[in-house]
């Protein structure tokens, strides 16, 4: 992601697109989906609770651990993305889909607003202390790192296959 890490992310736009992502799907109203947004030195804060938590676990290795630690000043924004935990495992996966769904939602909103965006999986989807440290819970789990900033540059598009539709009639 090519993106100028001084120009900053305006806190109303990220409110607006976390409010873009309270209005996907969401069966039976769990509201599942949480926010943390990482700016400044947070983002360092960030990469360290990730570390200490991999330390703590031994996961990955030593590269992966550095590469952690200042991935998350890429972009002037970080925004973590968590979903509630619920005790039934139907609502638990339904939840999962609904905070993916508002994910797509804020994708889509920061393109319309002209922030490149990227959508990244956690070194560790239950780091306690980064969950702490957003103020979610401990039974919560985090489903993105989605990184923020106005392009300094164009990206081409990467190639995709088309989709593969079954047709069944009458």
């Amino acid at each position: 992601m090519l993106v100028d890490r001084r120009r900053p992310v305006p806190t109303e736009l990220v409110e607006q697109l976390c409010e873009l992502g309270t209005w996907a799907p969401n069966h039976k109203r769990t509201w599942p989906w949480k926010f943390a947004s990482f700016t400044g030195e947070g983002r360092l804060r960030l990469g360290e609770a990730f570390v200490d938590d991999m330390n703590e676990r031994d996961v990955g290795d030593q590269g992966k651990r550095l590469k952690t630690l200042t991935k998350y000043t890429r972009a002037p924004l970080t925004l973590v993305v968590g979903c509630a935990a619920h005790q039934s495992a139907t609502f638990h996966d339904e939840n999962r889909d609904a905070v993916s769904a508002a994910i797509q939602n804020i994708l889509l909103g920061a393109t319309a607003a002209g922030l490149a965006s990227f959508w990244s999986t956690a070194p560790l989807i239950d780091s306690q202390r980064v969950l702490e440290l957003c103020g979610f819970e401990p039974s919560d789990r985090i489903l993105a790192t989605i990184y923020l900033g106005w392009p300094s540059a164009s990206v081409a598009a990467p190639q995709r296959p088309g989709p593969a539709v079954r047709h069944v009639e009458g």
